[in-house]
């Protein structure tokens, strides 16, 4: 997927039930849900049976190699760097954090890329995307539209939040400004 600093390799895999207790404290640990959005994560769980029931992938750094998954995660002193959980039916991106010390570094943006692959792959055009507030800009800088807003459901979620909708263009539509491809 891309070298990083000093030898560190950034790569993309399937997550497995053996990742979920590390999926659950990057979302309870993460610096986006603070102050009044504390609630909603505190007792949220990624469990082994959404990560199998779901598209989960995480984005890992490793020293020197590429783990294979989360029994090689150990060994090879794999870092989470992020993860995202796309949901086909109907089509929504459900999860997606980025570990507070890999923002700014353009995890997100690898994460959205290969999700749409993944959306492409299994026929989608498109992908809902119910976002964080603060995390809307975010993905409107992906090429996501807003459609409208989700009202508060308490006591889950206190507060509104944005309804936005992510194209997933055909393979060949796939370029960036001045027709430059994206991968």
């Amino acid at each position: 997927m891309g070298e990083g600093a000093a030898g560190t390799t950034v790569s993309i895999r399937r997550a497995s039930a053996r990742d979920a207790r590390r999926l659950t404290r990057l979302v309870r640990v993460s610096r986006a849900y603070e102050g009044p959005y504390a609630p909603m994560v505190a007792g949220y769980r990624v469990g082994p049976d959404y990560i199998e029931t779901h598209r989960v992938f995480l984005a890992v750094a490793t020293e020197g190699g590429e783990a294979r998954g989360a029994a090689e995660a150990v060994r090879t002193g794999e870092r989470l760097l992020g993860f995202y959980a796309l949901v086909l039916d109907p089509p929504e991106l459900d999860l997606m954090f980025v570990a507070d010390a890999a923002q700014g570094l353009g995890i997100g943006r690898r994460l959205v890329e290969h999700m749409t692959d993944e959306a492409r792959g299994a026929g989608l055009d498109a992908v809902r995307v119910v976002s964080h507030p603060p995390a809307e800009g975010f993905y409107r800088s992906v090429g996501a539209r807003r459609t409208g807003t989700v009202a508060a459901n308490p006591p889950a979620v206190m507060w509104d939040r944005p309804e936005l909708l992510l194209s997933v263009p055909a393979a060949a539509d796939r370029t960036g400004s001045g027709g430059v491809p994206l991968s």
